[in-house]
């Protein structure tokens, strides 16, 4: 009897597993390649392989299909369906007939889970939360948008797509990258690696405009992290800026400008990984695209015009001597009166700066921190020619396993730091494991948010919601708006939600297809006009860059005022009128003009330009005050 009872429950259950699993189907020597479900209106190419395959004709309730060749395969071109109940899919093939009954959604249903994500972000302030609204409501769409669906949905966002997210080998790969350059960084933080770069850049600064520039490069040298820029800048420059009469606004705009604008155009960061992980799962999904991820995201860079500015505001300011809005009337507050800041009174963030803190006792040598950072850069180097195939750099660059090449540098660099810890014995084993371990965990949060994006990325693909996209958009958005369009809507993304990852994770699976397409569509897909996808890519790294740098709620905003010691709401009434000035300089002069062809490097002297110039009319001149 309990066998009886169990046999029917044991059936269904095995059945919903397949639903999970796999959405392929076995046609008699013939394999079709469906997709889970139909968006309504959208034409679909539907793969068919198998001995039987050329003899496969499919037919649906108003049309039918005769499979076509396709390279070493065979293909259902253009099905399409227009109705509003499942599909069924009928597939003749030699002398058997076999059905597969296939939901029907409404195609803007596709674009729906990153909507979701994006305004329960701007609603909640957090990018965690609505990441898995998204997942739940896209694997929701995936059941066809049932009832029964509806509580699958939940399950399988994440048994099967954050599931796939973690065990995809490039996957694992940049994570093990990121903790790896994060545990070093903790390393040479506590054997007094960061401290010696510190004492070395600040040495000769005898006055305030020597200190900012001192401050400055400091945040350019430590370039790979922003989270460790920020934490190590602020709070070893507070003691020089104080003596100096800079003020702590002033200090905080310093780090911040010089943490995640660096961190995301530098060759050798903690971001890198991300962001050639996100351009390569999108590269994946666009055919005719053979481009490697690492040679489109280099190629990005010179488009990236927001982190350049941004930075180029900031030395501009200090060799000036120039400052305009609330900064200004905080500048002149601490060269006369010597108060750099009001007291502040939150203690936040004080467990940040004793991970990160140098071992009592031990002297600060900045070739503990400069020798790993070296053995990284030139591992990365050697490990793209190692892995790369051609006659030329960018050839080689552009066939490279950045992968295996990132891998091999970070553990490489751990290592260094490591053995240097022990040979000069200044940590012992256990401290070196501590040491590591503290500076991973600052990556922890990202890279939730890092599988997250993966699993979105995945879902917007069985949801075909790039083929909607082109569908609508495709003939339609002109694509010189492309470029600008995308950074104002990655900066508002970002500036709302406090994080730059996120954004760059909810547009990027998006963009990249549309643009690829948009490019198609005005006969543009080829690589004399590949401007475009560079210019599109930056138009979401950089334009995230930009919001999350302007928000009150983002991550290395709020760090940047507690390292720096200065009041929160301060630092961001300070900041953003210079952040605006570098963005709009950014836009305007940068990647609009260049959309419509103008050379990258004209783009990037007339921002400089136009930066120059308007801080020239906005700006007033502060003294510059010498220490005895």
């Amino acid at each position: 009897m309990q066998r009886t009872t169990l046999r029917p429950m044991m059936t269904k259950l095995f059945l919903i597993l397949s639903l999970w699993l796999t959405f392929s189907s076995s046609v008699n020597g013939a394999q079709l390649d469906a997709p889970q479900v139909i968006l309504r209106g959208i034409d679909y190419n539907i793969t068919v392989t198998g001995d039987d395959a050329q003899t496969a004709v499919l037919s649906t309730a108003v049309s039918s299909y005769r499979a076509e060749p396709d390279g070493d395969g065979w293909v259902f071109r253009n099905v399409r369906s227009d109705d509003k109940d499942a599909v069924v899919l009928t597939v003749h093939s030699g002398n058997q007939t076999t059905h597969e009954s296939i939901p029907v959604i409404a195609a803007w249903i596709s674009v729906l889970p990153p909507i979701l994500a994006i305004a329960m972000a701007l609603l909640i302030r957090s990018v965690l939360p609505a990441l898995m609204l998204g997942l739940w409501l896209g694997a929701w769409a995936l059941q066809g948008m049932s009832l029964k669906g509806l509580f699958l949905g939940l399950f399988t966002s994440f048994e099967v797509y954050v599931a796939n997210a973690v065990v995809n080998r490039d996957h694992v790969t940049i994570m093990l990258f990121t903790f790896m350059i994060a545990g070093m960084v903790g390393i040479v933080s506590r054997n007094g690696g960061m401290r010696g770069i510190v004492e070395l850049i600040i040495k000769g600064a005898n006055s305030a405009k020597r200190g900012q520039l001192a401050v400055w490069s400091l945040g350019l040298v430590i370039f790979f992290d922003d989270y460790s820029n920020t934490l190590v800048v602020g709070n070893s420059s507070r003691s020089i800026t104080d003596r100096l009469r800079i003020s702590r606004e002033k200090l905080a705009y310093i780090v911040d400008s010089t943490a995640a604008p660096i961190a995301t155009i530098a060759l050798v960061t903690t971001w890198i990984g991300y962001q050639v992980s996100l351009i390569g799962d999108a590269i994946a999904k666009i055919d005719g695209l053979t481009m490697s991820a690492y040679s489109l995201f280099l190629n990005s860079i010179l488009y990236s015009f927001y982190p350049f500015m941004a930075m180029f505001l900031v030395v501009l300011i200090i060799t000036t001597g120039r400052e305009f809005g609330p900064m200004l009337k905080a500048e002149r507050r601490a060269r006369s009166t010597g108060i750099t800041a009001p007291p502040v009174k939150s203690t936040v963030g004080q467990d940040d700066e004793a991970a990160l803190a140098m071992k009592p006792g031990l002297p600060p040598r900045a070739i503990n921190a400069l020798l790993p950072v070296a053995v990284m850069a030139c591992s990365i180097l050697a490990g793209l020619y190692i892995t790369g195939e051609g006659e030329t750099i960018s050839d080689i660059v552009g066939t490279a396993d950045s992968y295996r090449a990132l891998m091999w540098a970070s553990l490489l660099s751990a290592f260094t730091a490591v053995v240097m810890s022990i040979l000069q014995r200044l940590l012992s084993l256990e401290e070196i494991v501590d040491a590591w371990v503290s500076g991973a965990r600052f990556t922890f949060v990202a890279m939730i948010i890092l599988v997250l994006a993966w699993s979105m990325s995945e879902i917007s693909s069985e949801l075909h919601t790039a083929d909607f996209l082109i569908a609508s958009l495709g003939d339609s958005l002109p694509v010189t708006l492309l470029p600008a369009t995308v950074f104002v809507l990655a900066a508002f993304t970002a500036f709302s939600t406090g994080s730059s990852w996120g954004a760059m994770g909810i547009l990027l699976p998006l963009v990249m297809p549309l643009a690829w397409a948009v490019m198609g569509a005005n006969g543009q897909a080829d690589p004399e006009h590949f401007y475009l996808l560079y210019s599109s890519v930056s138009g979401v790294l950089a334009g995230a860059v930009w919001g999350d740098h302007c928000s009150p709620i983002s991550d290395t905003t709020v760090m940047s005022s507690l390292s720096a010691g200065c009041d929160h709401i301060e630092h961001v009434r300070t900041q953003l009128p210079y952040a605006l000035l570098a963005g709009g300089a950014a836009l305007l002069v940068g990647t609009i003009p260049t959309s419509f062809g103008l050379p990258w490097w004209v783009g990037m002297l007339g921002a400089a330009a136009v930066t120059a110039v308007s801080l020239r009319i906005l700006g007033e001149p502060v003294e510059n005050y010498h220490a005895d």
